[in-house]
């Protein structure tokens, strides 16, 4: 039996006011229904239907943190459907081979089957281990060089698709293209390289930037840094839209200069919870006023949800819904190579979003199927 909706549906064109079916596969059946403005949607008495959040950046949430390994990731998939996000990637933090294994290994069966009520996981972001020891950020003091038989035995486990590393440390710049020829993506975090080295990693094949401005050598008008060349030179880079971790001025710069700047969470295990003490890898990190920190005062990932970051894309910075849902859904897909997700039309995954005017979530599909129900 196919499940249908009704609302103002976002589609490749624009808003649609009509109805949604998905089929039994749980992809797009079809959308029928007229073309409504953009601007008349929000004054509209139906909901909001925008394609599902899809979150490349995904350290924990509801108390669970990835690199627990067994059954937290199903958990931190299940936390963040319940905030409109339909797919993500696990992301696993700098560690000794012996705790990524083990995060690896737990992660194994949430890659292969999807559970209930949750967002699909897609695979492994790897944010390190091979990034710059000095500009750690919140990971652990574990880094090194890229060595690609830890890859292999890792990608063996759980699929890796995007790997996090510093192009100027020794070797990482010669092996990027050997990296992408092995099909997984690179992007480029926890730098101090200069301009140059961001330039010649993106000439070796490397795509993107991690938590874009957090992480890596600034932007100065002499000594552009790795944050001038992804400004002047990158087409993928995520961000992280919490205000917290970038100014609104500065999210509008890259906004500006980057045309497939995506969102991301970067949330950890406090998402979804009080304040207090949580663990991020092998690190100790305290929620509090909005944020979430080392005891040094570093930010250590967010407490963001993708719903919310919706909200500080439209009504903090005053984007459109449309511009705002591409960040936080097909941009994202793209990058990773995935046409059909990320995007409402015939024959696509049917992961939705349905929200009020006040862009509150009503209610979530994810591969055609209403987050409530087994």
């Amino acid at each position: 039996m196919s499940n249908t909706l009704k609302g103002n549906i976002l589609g490749p064109q624009g808003f649609i006011a009509g109805a949604i079916s998905f089929d039994d596969e749980g992809r797009v059946g079809g959308i029928t229904g007229s073309p409504i403005a953009a601007d008349a949607v929000r004054d509209s008495l139906l909901p909001m239907v925008l394609p599902g959040f899809i979150d490349l950046h995904v350290h924990g949430g509801g108390g669970r943190d990835i690199m627990e390994g067994g059954d937290a990731a199903a958990h931190v998939a299940q936390c963040h459907a319940a905030h409109g996000t339909t797919a993500l990637l696990a992301t696993t933090m700098t560690a000794p081979m012996a705790d990524l294994e083990a995060a690896f290994a737990g992660l194994r069966s949430t890659c292969a089957a999807r559970g209930p009520r949750a967002a699909r996981v897609l695979g492994v972001h790897l944010e390190g281990p091979y990034i710059n020891a000095g500009k750690l950020g919140a990971q652990p003091d574990f880094a090194r060089p890229v060595s690609l038989a830890e890859l292999a035995r890792l990608h063996a486990l759980a699929p890796i698709r995007l790997i996090t590393l510093a192009p100027e440390v020794a070797g990482n710049l010669d092996d990027i293209r050997a990296l992408g020829e092995a099909g997984y993506i690179v992007q480029i975090g926890h730098t101090l390289g200069s301009y140059e080295d961001g330039v010649q990693a993106l000439a070796q094949g490397a795509r993107g930037f991690t938590h874009l401005f957090n992480a890596m050598t600034a932007l100065h008008h002499r000594a552009p840094g790795m944050v001038g060349a992804a400004l002047a030179h990158a087409r993928y880079a995520e961000i992280i839209p919490d205000l917290l971790h970038v100014h609104p001025g500065a999210l509008r710069v890259a906004l500006r200069s980057i045309p497939c700047l995506y969102c991301v969470t970067d949330s950890t295990s406090a998402t979804g919870m009080p304040d207090g003490d949580y663990r991020l890898g092998r690190q100790q990190v305290t929620k509090c006023l909005g944020g979430v920190r080392l005891a040094d005062g570093t930010l250590a990932g967010s407490t963001l949800t993708m719903d919310q970051a919706l909200r500080n894309l439209v009504n903090g910075l005053g984007l459109d819904l449309a511009e705002a849902s591409m960040r936080l859904s097909s941009h994202a897909a793209d990058y990773l190579g995935l046409p059909d997700r990320g995007r409402l039309t015939a024959g696509s995954w049917g992961d939705a979003v349905v929200l009020d005017r006040d862009l509150a979530l009503q209610d979530v599909f994810v591969e055609g199927k209403r987050l409530a129900q087994p």
